[in-house]
């Protein structure tokens, strides 16, 4: 196989720091057409080193998940409108679990127009923006905190979330594999998110399609485990099909006609 091109080496280095690359941006930082980074990205994603995504590309993860700060600027905006679909589906006076997650942040950035909510949370940030809001009681678990994305971890954490029986869980996941497990990086957050799972009523699973397109060692669960799925968009027949069969509700935040994503003229 052929090596990499100082070009392609700079663009793996661009995404290693933003967390993705955008085939427009690239084409005008280096000159050229947007044909031939689409080339550039195509034969990267041949070789595994990175992913497809909407218009542009993501470093592929196997066993290390990208820095948080550089997760936030992935599909961003999907996030965002995640977010806000997935509060809508909380009611006001009721409990819920959030752990950890840059989408898991994106609902409790939406939960600002609620009353009377009792948010236990592994996630500094979820806590630290909550807590600011009145008539918001907010409870944090206990154990080591994960200074890279502020993730509190460990059996203190499960300790606590298993004394609670709350209405809502709301969780990420940093992949989904086609048989519908749910993946993640860290065996410690997994146990958290686990937990989490086994002491809500209902189970709100949130994450774009990008995390269809990634691997991750640690199984967390199964999406037959989970009530709605609120993604961006669904781009697998077989997930689709997984979420009929085990009554899954799937909400999908893009049109209807979206088309896939694909790094095509």
């Amino acid at each position: 196989m052929d090596a990499l091109t100082a070009r392609q080496t700079d663009i793996i280095e661009i995404a290693r720091a933003a967390g993705r690359v955008n085939v427009e941006d690239l084409a005008r930082r280096f000159d050229v057409t947007a044909q031939t980074i689409r080339k550039d990205l195509n034969e990267l994603c041949d070789r595994r080193l990175m992913s497809r995504i909407h218009g542009g590309a993501v470093i592929s993860s196997g066993v290390r998940n990208l820095a948080y700060d550089a997760r936030r600027f992935v599909a961003a905006e999907e996030k965002r409108t995640i977010g806000r679909a997935a509060a809508e589906l909380i009611p006001n006076g009721s409990s819920l679990f959030i752990n950890i997650g840059t989408t898991t942040e994106e609902v409790a950035e939406a939960l600002s127009g609620h009353e009377n909510l009792l948010v236990i949370t592994n996630n500094l940030n979820v806590a630290m923006n909550l807590s600011r809001r009145e008539g918001f009681d907010v409870i944090v678990a206990g154990g080591p905190v994960r200074g890279a994305d502020g993730a509190v971890i460990g059996s203190a954490a499960v300790d606590l979330i298993r004394q609670f029986k709350v209405d809502t869980a709301v969780i990420g996941t940093s992949a989904i594999d086609e048989d519908g497990s749910l993946l993640d990086f860290d065996y410690r957050e997994v146990r958290v998110a686990q937990a989490i799972i086994e002491n809500a009523r209902r189970v709100i699973l949130v994450a774009d399609r990008t995390k269809l397109e990634r691997t991750a060692p640690v199984r967390i669960a199964h999406l037959d485990q989970i009530d709605t799925f609120v993604t961006d968009w669904m781009p697998s027949d077989r997930l689709r099909a997984l979420c009929r069969e085990k009554g899954i509700r799937l909400v999908e935040t893009m049109p209807e006609n979206a088309s896939e994503p694909e790094l095509t003229d």
